[in-house]
């Protein structure tokens, strides 16, 4: 599994011209689904998520994480996160969930942080997504659950 997990001032995803999900400060986390993905690896990325600090305290130190700050989530499906560009031009997606794992793991994803963050936004699984976004810093990480397992 794997979080794109970007510190936003503002972020929004639009599908046929209606918001679906917006969120002012906070996190745009773009969602990667690998096909030997489980519930647990997702809870182990989830407390990660909600756990990370990278917004700056009162001496300009990144220290302090989403809740004390009054942010919030905006949770986006992001299949090609998994591409394999390792062979020609074309990637390959092969290492990608298929959507009869990656859409109920993605929902519990976003079901397990609407428990603390009950107003986060979402995107729709497999719909053609129009992202916007504002970088606050920009602060970007990429949280990989070969990394924190």
């Amino acid at each position: 599994m794997k979080f794109v997990i970007q510190r936003v001032t503002n972020a929004s995803c639009e599908i046929d011209g209606k918001i679906t999900g917006v969120v002012d400060k906070g996190f745009l986390v773009l969602i990667g689904i690998a096909a030997s993905d489980t519930k647990e690896i997702a809870d182990k990325m989830i407390k990660k998520l909600i756990g990370m600090r990278i917004f700056e305290d009162e001496n300009g130190k990144t220290n302090l994480d989403l809740k004390t700050v009054g942010g919030n989530l905006l949770l986006i499906s992001q299949f090609t996160l998994y591409a394999d560009c390792k062979h020609g031009n074309r990637p390959g997606f092969t290492d990608a969930a298929k959507p009869d794992l990656a859409i109920p793991l993605y929902e519990y994803i976003c079901d397990e942080c609407r428990k603390d963050f009950p107003d986060l936004g979402t995107g729709i699984f497999g719909a053609d997504m129009k992202i916007s976004l504002l970088n606050d810093g920009p602060f970007t990480i990429v949280l990989d659950s070969k990394e924190i397992m």
